[in-house]
């Protein structure tokens, strides 16, 4: 076998891999703001005729507005403020012959409404744009049930083994488990290489989050600061 062959071989069997059981979450309840970041309104109205609630881009119907979207047509008698009572917003990823889609639904007891279904890649980056989460988009690889964050730097050579891992690191590792904890699922990837000549880490990492979690701003964030830390 070649040295790069066998330099492969030893980053497979040595890459640390940590992982937090379970599924990527699939749906995720929101608060009535998250709508707002996510470039939303609420409107109660009628669809085609029937009274409901529904979505459209912020700022862009007016109150007693008729329209038609591909056939659909929508009557808007309010653009709401709060939350209407005794429900409660809830999302979820769903996957259409390779595409992430993000499908939200106004939920109450047994009761949903579907209120929107828009590409999540579309909607994530914009979220993620608008809000300047530059580490978030920079890593971003892929987007379905989890995404995919890549991450690396500097040459790669043999990895370290958990041991021999920097404090930095292991802050790290720590800190990612936390937001994995939360979201309820997690698949960390890493390979430490040490420091360059010039004292620089050298490093690759793929992190596995469910996507769902990263339209939850406070956790979005709480990753791209973790990700700015290495």
């Amino acid at each position: 076998m070649s040295k790069i062959a066998d330099l492969k071989e030893y980053q497979a069997v040595n890459t640390l891999v940590f992982e937090t059981l379970g599924q990527p979450e699939r749906e995720r309840e929101f608060k009535f703001k998250s709508l707002k970041r996510w470039g939303l309104d609420l409107i109660e109205g009628r669809k085609n005729g029937v009274d409901t609630f529904f979505t459209a881009e912020i700022d862009s119907r007016k109150e007693g507005e008729k329209y038609n979207v591909e056939g659909v047509e929508y009557e808007v008698k309010r653009i709401l403020k709060e939350m209407p009572a005794a429900k409660k917003i809830f999302a979820h990823i769903e996957m259409v012959n390779g595409t992430a889609y993000f499908q939200g639904e106004l939920r109450e007891g047994d009761e949903n409404v579907e209120i929107f279904w828009l590409p999540a890649g579309t909607l994530l980056m914009a979220f993620l744009k608008k809000n300047k989460l530059i580490n978030i988009i920079e890593s971003l690889k892929n987007i379905g049930t989890a995404v995919e964050l890549i991450k690396k730097d500097g040459d790669e050579g043999k990895p370290y083994s958990f041991e021999e891992l920097p404090s930095s690191i292991r802050n790290f590792l720590k800190e990612a488990k936390k937001i994995e904890k939360e979201a309820g699922f997690g698949r960390l990837a890493i390979a430490y290489f040490g420091e360059n000549k010039s004292g620089k880490p050298r490093y690759w990492i793929s992190w596995l989050l469910p996507t769902v979690a990263l339209f939850e701003l406070d956790l979005a964030v709480r990753i791209n600061k973790l990700l700015d830390s290495i």
